[in-house]
């Protein structure tokens, strides 16, 4: 049953022939991408090459999130704000959890870790630097909403603390000589504090951003959404696309996941390397486009919204919901304890993209800046010779969670 127009407005379409899924001339040219859908699932029954199964995977996950997206866009534009807000807060990152949960429950917390650092660093850094140039080639100086970008960036300097927190108290406890099994306990029951604080925050947000600031986040733009032209959907239409995007991202995902290790052995690229700035790209690349079609449109909110609040989804709930999921596997459970840089990469990117936004214009300079801070980062990740948690460099005895030596 369809719902009733929004608003009193007159009666919208029902929605274009289901054709209109993959036609690039309606929804975009990623949307070619999933042609790959089918050569993956292909290649896996074939038993192809590690290699050959990450890049396949890889490049279905982008149009299947992109597809996700819009499926909740057009779900949330028939349910009205306060719950269509609900619904993009829910499933705005929901490809990145998808991935990560699947390497979670393989045990890979290094790439789970690594692929939350560069979510959050390629949206701070990498789309909305992007968003930016492509936006201030075609106009001098654009302007967006200070207010909303400032309690954006002002939230992720807590996320950020969050992240410090965990390896301060780590560094603590080694100072005074503290037995390894009980700093893993008292660690593992920090980073289980924190991450319920972190949702707690994160829940204020909703109800600041849906409730009582509502207003500041839902400029009036003339009714449009954010993905490409074409017919409102049906909801039905909406839920089927929704449901049937998360189940291929999911099996995707598990292809992409099984892969990621051998792939990055055969081409010389590191466990942190491949989950910063390869799995993360892949999460995100739908977002990436939007929020760049957006600047170049000229609908700055829409565009600095979306790099800010894809990064604070990540950093306050779906980071949080990854450590308390890794209860339900058995082993030792997952922390909040990154690695040096990998705190210090979200430590510059939150501080730089605050700078940026703190005065509510932007140029193609300020993009470009952001941009090269992002390359830079991402030039030192790929030469680090390994990936180690601070908790590993101060234990080198310890193992994976599902390793023999650490049961």
């Amino acid at each position: 049953m369809d719902f009733p127009p929004v608003n009193g407005s007159t009666p919208q379409p029902t929605g274009g022939p289901w054709f209109d899924l993959i036609d690039p001339r309606q929804s975009g040219w990623m949307r070619v991408l999933l042609i790959f859908v089918p050569v993956a699932a292909g290649c896996q029954f074939a038993g192809a090459s590690p290699v050959v199964l990450f890049i396949t995977s890889a490049l279905a996950v982008i149009p299947l999130a992109g597809l996700m997206g819009e499926a909740t866009e057009q779900l949330a534009h028939r349910v009205g704000t306060g719950l269509g807000g609900l619904l993009n807060a829910t499933f705005g990152n929901a490809a990145e959890l998808i991935i990560a949960l699947f390497a979670l429950f393989r045990g890979l917390d290094d790439i789970v870790k690594a692929s939350l650092t560069g979510s959050i660093i390629g949206n701070l850094l990498l789309v909305f630097g992007v968003a930016l140039f492509a936006g201030g080639l075609k106009y001098p100086v654009q302007r967006f909403n200070r207010t909303a970008a400032g309690i954006g960036s002002t939230m992720m300097a807590l996320a950020a603390i969050g992240l410090v927190v965990p390896a301060i108290f780590h560094a603590l406890l080694d100072e005074g000589d503290v037995p390894d099994t009980t700093m893993l306990f008292l660690e593992h029951h920090v980073s289980v504090g924190i991450s319920l604080i972190l949702l707690g925050a994160y829940g204020l947000t909703l109800v600041f951003s849906l409730v009582t600031h509502k207003d500041l986040y839902n400029p009036n733009d003339d009714g449009a959404t954010t993905h490409h032209g074409g017919p409102p959907w049906t909801p039905r239409k909406g839920i089927v696309v929704l449901l049937g995007a998360t189940l291929l991202v999911a099996w995707m995902s598990e292809i992409l996941i099984d892969a990621v290790e051998d792939t990055g052995h055969a081409i010389g690229l590191t466990p942190v390397f491949m989950g910063v700035i390869i799995v993360a790209i892949v999460g995100n690349a739908a977002e990436h486009s939007t929020a760049v079609l957006m600047a170049m449109k000229n609908r700055m909110d829409l565009a600095v919204g979306i790099a800010l609040g894809s990064a604070l989804q990540i950093a306050l709930f779906v980071a949080p919901v990854l450590v308390l999921a890794s209860y339900l596997r058995g082993g030792e459970p997952m922390d909040l304890l990154f690695s040096t840089f990998e705190v210090a990469a979200v430590i510059l990117a939150v501080l730089l993209a605050r700078m940026v936004a703190e005065d509510g214009e932007s140029n193609w300079l300020e993009g470009a800046m952001l941009v090269m801070m992002y390359a830079l980062l991402a030039v030192v990740f790929f030469y680090m010779p390994g990936h180690a948690t601070l908790h590993q460099i101060a234990n080198p005895t310890a193992s994976a969670p599902n390793s023999p030596a650490g049961q």
